[in-house]
């Protein structure tokens, strides 16, 4: 006996359902980690009012100070979400140039009552004059880049033969805008995800780019992860801090939603860096180290970014 043409319609979206379920799957078992919004420290519900009157309840993103001592040195409070303290104060302090390559790390110890980490090294440190030198930059959350950083930049040797495949960058633009995130849940905050090729490895987020990058500085010391056949792909602006910081890790490629500032497209171009914006969908802008593109894909054979996946960064606009 024939099925009816409701039945059919069930049938095909039931199909259509694990189908989705299916891929949602196969794109959580791309990440070696991945944002938990389930994680209750992260955000709280806040109730207020809507544009009508109308009660509403919402979640928020929690923000917190974490204070970064090295050895019995005070260096710097943060504000982040306070996950991954210890990936987050490895790189800092590695982006700062205050660990260096040699460095022994014997320990990195958290409290969270206190919201202190220590980093211990073998190595005896003082960074006051540095300290004295610091330089405010354009990342959100009073991201800070010392007046020396630019020292070790411009001594930084990026592989070249690191390749960037076209088709790479829809696949992973699809992936990471899927996977369940803090910021669908809460928003008001900024993404960065280190990949290989067209698979994301590990993404964080935090209320500052420059925390999110630093967590993934952390996790690249802490696990040996290699940097030469990677890229780096964030949610906010190709600014200044976001390129040296890139370059600092060795990682040949950044890629972004958004979209540049001048002084960010100079670094890039100075260090051979490879550096895609406007990354939507389909369409993308390279504006340095565009000799590692390989057009492997017709553009017009791919279909603009659904609506629904659009994060901020992705509109019109290029803020973040």
């Amino acid at each position: 006996m024939a099925e009816r043409p409701d039945e059919e319609d069930a049938g095909a979206r039931k199909r259509l359902r694990k189908g989705r379920a299916k891929a949602d799957e196969a794109a959580l078992a791309a990440f070696d980690l991945r944002p938990d919004p389930a994680d209750p420290r992260l955000t709280e519900r806040i109730a207020g009012v809507d544009q009508d009157g109308v009660p509403v309840e919402t979640a928020v993103v929690v923000e917190r100070p974490l204070t970064l001592f090295l050895n019995g040195q005070e260096i710097v409070t943060m504000m982040t979400i306070g996950d991954y303290p210890d990936y987050l104060a490895l790189g800092y302090l590695l982006n700062q140039n205050m660990l260096q390559p040699d460095d022994v790390i014997e320990g990195v110890e958290f409290d969270e009552e206190l919201d202190v980490v220590v980093v211990r090294t073998e190595r005896e440190t003082d960074y006051e004059e540095k300290l004295k030198k610091k330089v405010r930059t354009s990342g959100c959350a009073q991201g800070t880049v010392f007046g020396d950083l630019m020292e070790k930049f411009e001594t930084v040797s990026l592989p070249k033969d690191a390749v960037l495949k076209t088709s790479w960058l829809a696949s992973l633009s699809k992936k990471i805008n899927a996977v369940p995130s803090l910021y669908l849940e809460a928003g008001a905050i900024h993404g960065c995800v280190l990949c290989q090729g067209d698979r994301p490895l590990v993404y964080m987020e935090d209320v500052g780019r420059h925390n999110a990058v630093d967590k993934i500085a952390g996790y690249m010391l802490l696990h040996n992860v290699a940097p030469d056949d990677k890229m780096f792909y964030t949610t906010g602006r190709l600014t200044s801090e976001m390129v040296i910081k890139t370059v600092q890790m060795g990682i040949p490629i950044l890629v972004s939603r958004s979209g540049f500032t001048a002084w960010g497209v100079e670094l890039a171009r100075q260090a051979g860096l490879t550096l895609v914006g406007r990354a939507k969908g389909k369409r993308f802008v390279a504006l340095a180290g565009e000799e590692r593109l390989i057009f492997d894909h017709d553009p017009e054979g791919l279909e603009d970014e659904d609506p629904r996946h659009q994060r901020k960064g992705g509109r019109a606009n290029d803020a973040a």
